[in-house]
């Protein structure tokens, strides 16, 4: 089952839309809407234009020479998926990008980072995609009919909560692509998060939330002292700082920020940083 209500989260569109399936004897309308369903998961949601079409392996699949599988493979493996995913992208950027769209998920820790980076030091690109799409969790998952879809939102795709988490760094709303419209851009989303096994916060995109984007894993600041006996600590997420004059040319934006505050500071905290410009994503407890 979904975590929270979808249209909250940014998965509504996922939530709500079935996975596409290439049935025998389907209308060349109906082969239409499973190639474009290829590519918008393959290609991360990116506008392809009519002269990036792969149009030799469209014309095999719509003539039934290969399987919705095999033409997933092609895609992948197509000069316009390594360009715009593999050869512009650092390798672990590329490696969690091949995680979303050919299994729709992010990977479960650093040790199967490590195993992707692996093949491709060994073996290669075509290798590397190959290890994905010839799983047994792909197959079990897809199958030969089926293209792939977004499903690490939903708990059981998920072997621990961290990896559910990081699903929501990757997919942003339905309407951004796996480049575009992201503060990430080409620059890793998971590395340091997987490394160190550090959960993210869940934040709507519709929200301030959406603007947050977590800092290095570095230490994080710590404001006046430890919680009280009777008290708690929180973790407060900000984004958003700017310069509050009200004359300014540019609008100066400063990193994100993570304070740990004891309960009986937490208002002094919140009216600090809205006195500094500073946008709350979200506030949670830690002990």
């Amino acid at each position: 089952m979904a975590f929270g209500p979808s249209s909250r989260l940014g998965v509504s569109l996922f939530d709500e839309t079935p996975p596409v399936e290439c049935i025998s004897g389907s209308s060349p309308e109906e082969l239409e809407i499973v190639i474009k369903a290829v590519y918008r998961q393959i290609l991360g949601n990116a506008y392809v234009m009519e002269s990036e079409r792969l149009t030799v392996i469209e014309s095999q699949f719509k003539l039934g020479e290969i399987s919705v599988r095999e033409f997933v493979r092609r895609v992948a493996k197509s000069d316009l998926y390594r360009s715009r995913f593999f050869t512009s992208c650092p390798r672990y950027r590329a490696i969690e990008l091949n995680f979303r769209h050919l299994l729709g998920r992010t990977p479960i820790d650093l040790e199967e980072m490590r195993v992707h980076s692996t093949i491709l030091d060994e073996k290669g690109f075509d290798a590397e995609i190959d290890s994905y799409i010839d799983s047994d969790e792909y197959q079990s998952n897809f199958g030969e009919d089926f293209v792939p879809y977004i499903r690490g939102y939903k708990t059981e795709a998920c072997q621990n909560m961290v990896q559910f988490t990081h699903i929501f760094q990757m997919v942003r709303g339905a309407s951004s692509s796996s480049l575009k419209g992201d503060l990430a851009g080409k620059q890793p989303k998971l590395n340091s998060l997987v490394i160190q096994s550090t959960p993210t916060p869940v934040i709507s995109p519709a929200s301030s939330g959406a603007k947050f984007r977590n800092p290095p894993v570095t230490s994080r600041t710590r404001h006046g002292v430890d919680a009280s006996e009777n008290g708690k600590v929180y973790r407060i997420e900000v984004t958003g700082y700017r310069s509050n004059k009200l004359n300014r040319v540019s609008q100066f934006r400063r990193s994100n920020q993570v304070y740990l505050v004891p309960f009986d500071k937490l208002s002094q905290e919140y009216q600090r940083i809205h006195r500094q410009g500073g946008v709350i994503a979200s506030i949670t407890s830690v002990n």
